[in-house]
């Protein structure tokens, strides 16, 4: 499901490995081992999401919902930027996510660009 990327920075796990499986919905809230709630995650974006469902949304300063790929499309709350190197949320959603997952961190940007210029990003949406 996830090709090859993690499901939320969209980072290959072939160059930034390793990943592991993230409970959309945290076992310390009540998720369950479901495929349903797991997502393929680098370990940046597990570790940031940690047991976080929602997260403040800095446009509106208020509480939203963190993108659920099983549930979502990334196309809906995501986009990039005209150098594709960052992602920009576009909903409550996708800016909450952005924001407390660090999906613009300085390292995955700069793998961005350099992926970009080779012809292998952005990935398939």
């Amino acid at each position: 499901r996830a090709k090859g990327c993690c499901e939320y920075c969209r980072n290959p796990a072939k160059l930034v490995g390793p990943f592991s499986i993230d409970h959309i919905q945290p076992k310390s809230r009540s998720g369950i081992d479901h495929p349903d709630n797991l997502a393929f995650a680098c370990l940046i974006c597990n570790r940031n999401k940690y047991n976080l469902t929602e997260a403040i949304d800095v446009l509106t300063n208020s509480l939203a919902p963190l993108f659920n790929p099983r549930k979502q499309l990334w196309r809906e709350h995501f986009r990039r930027d005209d150098s594709y190197t960052f992602v920009i949320g576009v909903t409550p959603t996708g800016r909450a996510t952005v924001d407390s997952l660090q999906l613009n961190r300085i390292e995955t940007v700069t793998l961005r660009a350099i992926l970009f210029n080779y012809g292998e990003h952005p990935p398939e949406d």
